[in-house]
């Protein structure tokens, strides 16, 4: 009597059977740099140093004091005195005083005074003196030490795949080796007394074997090995001996053909052989009813349907997600348009390709410039989703306008966007909801009010303080955020961040005018950049200066980290003494804390995304008492009786 289908389960009554017996394990290992390609990470990688680790000329020219060019044009050139040369890769000792400059190649140390680079084409030199026609201000043609990456920084975070760019990073931050995870060793089988092997003459009632083929490229897109054992008869001993055999080299076993009733017997049979065996046979979908599922061990094997359509369709629901799962792959959509998210200036004469991270909203992708990109920035490369080509005529394009985006790989929408200030507390609420693809976006505050206001971020962190003494929604009224919900965050107590021992003896803010200490300052547009300079505008006034001659004489004043955990970073390896961060970090960085201000870290969302999946979860972590008790670890961040109040905007 031929044996029938055991029973007709649904899909989800069939994962739910395959996950009570099967349960999935990762397995790491550590692979050479050069053999990581197409990995996905295993862990978040932070860079050991900081690109470039010195401050680089950027332009062939001479390295100056730039307030000695202000008065610089091309009737009346600034004359001063060559002291010296250096080469890109060579470590000098020169010193710029005024009045000096010192000749530098591309690529070169920046000497110990100077500020900025005249290109050459705006210099003439006669008898060891230069004459510079056009004037620089500070920082021109000059990547400072953490310019591009800030030691410390995450440059890669856990579950990203390893391509071009991410090796591009890591070998220039000298990271020679990385923690990925193990790729799941898949063996294919197609039985079947019709199949022939390609190259093979096809005779009469024969056909070419695709399903190996195709499930073997399948199985590599999914981020696993495949191995293809090749075409077994339809006989009982060459099936068992070819799964046995796989069953010894593979981690999951694929079989496609001989399910069915009747002719699966076969496969029925020898699969029940198996400890525990069988768990489904026969699901109710159309194509891919005569589906078995078995367990040997924690080995898995699938007996998939022989016909093409119905082998793939089995294959997409119930075998890819464990393979991507198992190999860490989250997913991944070369060409594509896009809408500038904001005006771009460019200069003519030459084409410029721009990177750019794309958002995807209700009315497209939106391209957000990666900003201050000098060719030799790694991150440019690695950091972004594609380049827009600018052409050479072009001096400008306006916001909102349409530009082809060239990817430099797969870009797959993301269920949550978030755009605006970097907090540790963001990431542990993201840490609890792995079930939805984030891309997150730390641009600081204003562009995260912005890109709430063109509908472009499903939620923007922000902590902008007015000068009323309120936190955020005076910005808000000042922007003209409308149709919004203002969710209250949580307190972050913000201070100057200095090394252990306070070994410079800074107390306040005026210690950053002494001539020994470095600062390390945040980006623009964050919030905490907004503090730094309120204290320092009131400084200014103190001391009767203007907020332009205060900031000149702090050292470091124009050195940007893009995140706090990379403020800690530089204060902890001796790049600079002291920085504005949250406290939490610094404690996790061993540093020493001067409280500064408690501030209010809140969230702003459309009114229409909280329909959103991945925002109701947001919200509801946010307002959980397992996010309370993560985040109340970490000194300096506290949930409060606010947390989670929503006010209409």
């Amino acid at each position: 009597m031929r044996k029938v289908f055991k029973e007709v389960v649904s899909v989800e009554e069939a994962r739910k059977i395959l996950l009570e017996h099967y349960r999935v394990e990762k397995n790491i290992e550590e692979v050479e740099l050069l053999n990581s390609n197409g990995r996905i990470l295993a862990e978040d990688i932070h860079s050991p140093i900081s690109l470039p680790p010195f401050d680089r000329a950027v332009m062939d020219g001479y390295a100056v004091k730039a307030e000695d060019t202000f008065s610089a044009d091309e009737s009346n050139p600034v004359k001063l005195r060559v002291k010296g040369r250096i080469s890109a890769g060579e470590w000098s000792e020169l010193e710029v005083e005024k009045g000096e400059a010192v000749e530098v190649a591309t690529g070169a140390v920046l000497p110990k005074g100077a500020n900025a680079v005249v290109m050459v084409e705006y210099t003439r030199e006669r008898n060891g003196v230069v004459e510079v026609f056009k004037p620089v201000t500070p920082g021109e043609n000059v990547l400072f030490a953490g310019g591009d990456v800030m030691a410390g920084e995450i440059l890669l975070r856990k579950g990203k795949r390893i391509t071009r760019r991410e090796i591009a990073i890591l070998s220039a931050c000298g990271i020679g080796k990385v923690r990925v995870f193990k790729k799941p060793r898949v063996a294919v089988i197609s039985t079947g007394n019709e199949l022939a092997e390609i190259g093979e003459k096809l005779e009469r009632a024969k056909i070419y074997d695709v399903n190996s083929y195709a499930l073997c490229s399948a199985i590599e897109e999914c981020g696993g090995e495949a191995i293809r054992i090749g075409i077994v008869r339809d006989d009982e001993k060459e099936i068992r001996s070819a799964i046995l055999k796989a069953l010894e080299i593979a981690d999951i076993i694929l079989t496609s053909g001989s399910t069915s009733a009747g002719f699966g017997d076969i496969m029925y049979r020898i699969l029940s052989e198996f400890n525990p065996g069988i768990l489904v046979h026969g699901i109710a979908v159309k194509p891919g009813k005569p589906t078995i599922i078995a367990l040997h061990g924690k080995k898995l094997v699938f007996g998939l349907p022989g016909y093409p359509t119905s082998a793939m369709t089995i294959f997409e629901l119930l075998v890819a997600p464990i393979i991507r799962e198992i190999s860490g792959l989250r997913g991944e959509g070369r060409r594509l348009n896009a809408k500038l998210a904001m005006k771009v200036f460019s200069e003519p004469g030459r084409r410029e390709l721009l990177p750019v991270n794309l958002v995807s909203t209700e009315n497209g992708y939106r391209a957000y410039p990666v900003s201050g990109s000098y060719s030799g920035m790694v991150s440019s490369i690695h950091a972004t989703d594609g380049f827009i080509e600018i052409p050479e005529d072009t001096l400008m394009l306006e916001e909102g306008e349409e530009v082809e985006v060239k990817l430099f790989g797969e870009i797959k929408p993301a269920d949550l966007v978030f755009i605006g200030s970097h907090c540790l507390g963001v990431d542990l609420i993201l840490d609890l909801m792995p079930e939805f693809e984030t891309k997150i976006i730390n641009a600081g505050s204003t562009a995260g009010i912005l890109a709430v206001k063109r509908r472009e971020a499903d939620i923007a962190g922000i902590h902008l303080l007015s000068e009323d003494g309120v936190y955020n929604e005076t910005f808000l009224r000042y922007y003209g955020i409308r149709d919004a919900i203002l969710v209250k965050g949580y307190l972050r107590e913000q201070g100057l961040i200095i090394r252990k021992g306070n070994p410079k003896n800074i107390s306040g803010f005026q210690d950053l005018l002494r001539e020994e200490v470095r600062f390390v300052n945040r980006n623009k547009g964050s919030g905490t950049r907004v503090l730094t300079d309120i204290y320092l505008q009131e400084l200014a006034k103190k001391l009767g200066l203007s907020f332009e001659e205060l900031k000149g004489r702090i050292k470091g004043y124009e050195i940007e980290a893009k995140t706090h955990d990379a403020i800690a970073f530089a204060v902890a390896s001796g790049r600079a003494d002291v920085g504005v961060g949250i406290k939490s970090v610094a404690k996790i960085h061993d540093l020493d804390f001067i409280p500064l201000k408690a501030e209010e870290y809140d969230f702003l969302i459309p009114k229409e995304r909280l329909k959103k999946d991945s925002v109701r979860r947001f919200i509801e972590i946010l307002k959980s008492e397992e996010f309370a008790e993560k985040l109340n670890s970490f000194e300096g961040l506290k949930v409060y009786e606010r947390t989670g109040e929503m006010i209409k905007i």
